[in-house]
């Protein structure tokens, strides 16, 4: 379950399906990882449901640690950041951070 937002992008996707900041390109498929998100409460169930079935899971490091990320699209950069705590999502931001 996502608890809560960490910026506009991440809100405005989940909330109605678009955002500004993000390519128009990546609307359905980020759409579709908030609604995972959502829907599972490990980032077990997280990883195994998603599409590809690899999201490429991470652990952040450095200043980001304890955070983690998810590939909206690889090739790209842009990610969904969040923290899991007590099986929640937690400050889900929808970024490009590279």
């Amino acid at each position: 379950m996502i608890k809560d937002f960490g910026n506009k992008a991440a809100y405005d996707l989940f909330t109605n399906g678009q955002a500004k900041s993000l390519p128009r390109d990546f609307w359905k498929r980020t759409v579709f990882l908030l609604d995972l998100m959502e829907a599972v409460d490990s980032l077990e169930v997280l990883s195994s449901k998603g599409f590809p079935p690899n999201l490429r899971l991470h652990n952040l490091k450095g200043d980001r640690k304890g955070e983690y990320a998810i590939d909206i699209n690889k090739i790209s950069g842009w990610r969904i950041t969040f923290r899991f705590e007590k099986k929640e999502f937690c400050n889900v931001k929808v970024e490009n951070y590279h």
